[in-house]
């Protein structure tokens, strides 16, 4: 960690000012990074069966799921690619560096959901007014190699770091694959044992319905990630109040701001005014341990004040 002070004059009193900043180490890791690459590889060659399998069989989930798998793999292609560019270092213009194209890549992939979705149900509706024949065995062995695929990829990916929203976003996508795959063994079952081929769409729509589900939960919190949205467990006046209790000079802490780079490292602002002639390099510390151990913040700028403050909330 280290400490940077300059001097600093307050807008009604003239005082010392000193900004601590503490960091923390990217969260981003090369194994994240692999499974992703290793899952994008094998939902693409997924992705090439079961649309062969469709046009072959006749089977709407078939397309369906590998309709769902092309954009799969070129959003687990973007989050790949997030990961690798989010290793780039910091620079003049980019003083975070690349991180935060996690979470874009993360926002994108959920918008990529809801098109899936969407097209999912308008062919569903099509072959419910317009019935088409579908090959039973066909479309069972090849639905049955998709789940088994995306069986291994969901497990790669669950197995990685799941606090990451990147990796969560392309676990979901996995997960849709895996119950397209399940939707499609359940239609051919219901084909091979009665020949009722609406159980073809009707089963593409509850696996849409699913995807839906998914794809709100990773637009909404990356969206609030973006926005610098408060990060989820942390009360501002909460941390006002632990900080003021963290060092006997605390005089009082205000224009607290806290935010998420990504979805595992939040960063925050604040000033704290401290009584005269205390030691500025001790209350930084008991602050810092304060934010590391109550709230697990590990990333702060903290500018040390002097003097009365006409914002008091301790």
């Amino acid at each position: 960690m280290t400490d940077h002070r300059h001097a600093h004059h307050h807008e009604h009193h003239q005082d010392h000012g000193h900004h601590g900043h503490s960091h923390a180490p990217a969260t981003v890791t090369a194994d994240s990074e692999r499974r992703l690459l290793l899952v994008m590889l094998m939902t693409g060659g997924l992705m090439v069966a079961e649309f062969v399998g469709g046009l072959i069989s006749g089977s709407l989930a078939l397309m369906a799921d590998a309709g769902h798998m092309l954009t799969d793999t070129l959003a687990l292609a973007l989050a790949w690619m997030a990961f690798r560019l989010g290793r780039r270092p910091t620079d003049a213009r980019r003083s975070f560096g690349y991180h935060r194209l996690q979470v874009l890549a993360a926002f994108v992939n959920g918008l990529m959901l809801f098109a899936i979705a969407g097209w999912i149900v308008v062919e569903a509706a099509q072959r419910l007014m317009e019935p088409e024949p579908v090959m039973g065995g066909t479309m069972l062995a090849i639905a049955v190699l998709g789940l088994a695929g995306n069986i291994v990829g969901f497990l790669v990916l669950h197995r990685g770091d799941r606090d990451n929203l990147n990796v969560r976003g392309a676990l979901l996508h996995v997960l849709g694959d895996l119950l397209g795959s399940i939707g499609a063994i359940a239609a051919a079952g219901v084909i091979l044992a009665t020949g009722w081929t609406p159980v073809d769409p009707i089963l593409s729509v509850l696996v849409a319905a699913l995807i839906l589900k998914g794809a709100w939960t990773v637009v909404r919190q990356s969206t609030h990630i973006l926005v610098e949205g408060t990060p989820t467990g942390i009360d501002p006046d909460a941390v006002r109040r632990a900080l003021c209790d963290a060092a006997p000079e605390v005089r009082d802490i205000h224009h607290v701001h806290v935010w998420s780079l990504t979805a595992e490292r939040t960063l925050m602002t604040l000033h704290a005014v401290v009584t005269p002639g205390a030691d500025h390099d001790a209350v930084l510390t008991a602050l810092r341990t304060a934010l590391r151990q109550r709230f697990g913040i590990d990333h702060a700028t903290v500018q040390i004040e002097t003097g009365e403050c006409p914002d008091r909330r301790c």
